[in-house]
C-alpha cells in the first residue's frame, strides 16, 4: 500500500499556537511529500494570514467553516484531505523532526488503520505545564496508558496525536457530536468495526496544554463526565479501574476525618503515595518546584475526574437520565452547544 499523508488539524483563535506548529513542521526529516489541512472552525482571530507565511514551503490546504466543534471539523479536514492516511493534531502540538519517519515506519512495519501516539513535555515548557504533563502521562497517575504500553487492538487514541486511514473513517463516519470524549468513542467504534488501533510510543509530539489550574480541574472534571457516557454506549469496555479517581478522592476526605479523630494511619498511607509522586517527578524532572507542583496536579486530576465520573454515573446508571438531556452542554447540536467548549483545552 503506497501511504500518502495528510495532517488535519483544527484550530479556534490559536494563530500563534498554528505558526509554532507550522514551524515545527518546516524541520520534518521526511523525503515524501505530505499535505497539511487546516479547518478554521468559526474563529473570531483567524490563522490566515499565519498559513500564507508557509505557503511557498508546505503543502497547504485552508479552509473556513462556521462553528461546530473540533470533531466535526476533524471530519470536514478529511472529507477535504487528498491524502489516504490523516495525521490528526490539536493545534497546541509542536512536533519533532523525525515524527513522521517513526509514524511511517511503524506503520510500514506493522499497518494498522488508526494509531495514537504519545505526548511530552518540551524543555520550554513552563513548569505548570511540566506538572501537569507529569499527572496525565506518569507511571503513578495513569498507569502510563498515555504513552507507556505498545497495545494493539485495545488502545484508545486521543485526537492530540492521532492517525486515522481514509478507509477506516468512510466505514466509521468520524468523530462523533460529543465533546470532550469524540476520540475515545472514535477508537471504540473502529474497534468494533473490525480495525485494529495500536499505540506508536516513538510517534510522540510536545503537547503544550494550553491551561492553568482552573482550566486543568474543568478539562479532567468534563473527562469524568464523558467516561460513564462513554461506558454507556460501549459496555463491553467499562472497567472498574474507572473508579480510582474517586475511591481516592473519597480516601482522601476520610483519611483527614480520621486524622481528626486521632486515627493518622489512612491519611500517612496518601502522604507516602504523594511523597512518592514528589519523588518520581523530581527525579524525571530535576525541579523541586515542578515536583511540587505535580503533587498539586494529581490531586486537581484526581478530585476533578473522580467528581465528575461519580455525578455522571448517579445521573446515568442510578436515574437512567439520557446523557444529551442531563449534559447538553457536553454535545454539539447543529453546530452549536449550550455552552462553548472550544474555549477550552482538550
Amino acid at each position: 500500500m503506497n501511504i500518502t499523508y495528510s495532517f488535519i488539524i483544527p484550530v479556534y483563535n490559536r494563530p500563534i499556537e498554528i505558526k509554532e506548529l507550522l514551524e515545527s513542521m518546516q524541520e520534518l526529516r521526511f523525503n515524501d511529500p505530505f499535505e497539511v489541512v487546516i479547518v478554521e472552525d468559526g474563529s473570531s482571530d483567524p490563522s490566515e494570514d499565519i498559513v500564507e507565511q508557509f505557503t511557498d514551503v508546505l503543502s497547504i490546504s485552508y479552509y473556513k467553516k462556521p462553528n461546530s466543534g473540533p470533531g466535526d471539523s476533524r471530519n470536514f479536514g478529511m472529507k477535504k484531505a487528498k491524502g489516504n492516511y490523516f495525521l490528526i493534531l490539536d493545534s497546541d502540538v509542536i512536533l519533532p523532526p523525525y515524527y513522521l519517519t517513526e509514524v511511517d515506519k511503524a506503520l510500514k512495519q506493522h499497518f494498522v488503520h488508526c494509531f495514537g501516539g504519545p505526548d511530552a513535555a518540551h524543555g520550554d515548557f513552563s513548569p505548570v505545564q511540566k506538572a501537569i504533563n507529569y499527572s496525565m502521562t506518569s507511571l503513578l497517575t495513569t498507569g502510563g496508558i498515555r504513552g507507556g504500553k505498545n497495545q494493539v487492538g485495545k488502545f484508545q487514541p486521543r485526537s492530540f496525536n492521532m492517525g486515522l486511514s481514509k478507509e477506516a473513517f468512510e466505514v466509521s463516519g468520524g468523530f462523533g457530536r460529543i465533546h470532550p470524549g469524540e476520540d475515545p468513542d472514535l477508537a471504540l467504534r473502529l474497534q468494533k468495526c473490525g480495525f485494529d488501533t495500536a499505540l506508536f510510543p516513538e510517534a510522540y509530539v510536545y503537547h503544550k496544554r494550553r491551561i492553568d489550574w482552573n482550566k486543568f480541574y474543568l478539562q479532567v472534571y468534563k473527562f469524568g463526565l464523558v467516561r460513564p457516557i462513554l461506558n454507556k454506549w460501549h459496555p463491553d469496555t467499562a472497567k472498574i479501574t474507572f473508579w480510582f479517581p474517586t475511591v481516592f478522592s473519597a480516601g482522601a476526605i476520610i483519611s483527614v476525618l480520621l486524622l481528626l479523630l486521632g486515627w493518622p494511619l489512612l491519611f500517612n498511607l496518601y502522604l507516602l503515595y504523594l511523597l512518592a509522586v514528589f519523588v518520581h517527578s523530581l527525579v524525571l524532572n530535576t525541579s523541586v518546584k515542578i515536583a511540587a507542583y505535580s503533587v498539586w496536579a494529581v490531586l486537581v486530576q484526581f478530585f476533578g475526574y473522580g467528581l465528575g465520573f461519580c455525578r455522571s454515573t448517579c445521573y446515568l446508571r442510578f436515574f437512567n437520565e439520557a446523557p444529551e438531556k442531563r449534559f447538553p452542554s457536553l454535545f454539539f447540536q447543529n453546530g452549536k452547544k449550550t455552552e462553548d467548549l472550544n474555549q477550552e483545552p482538550v
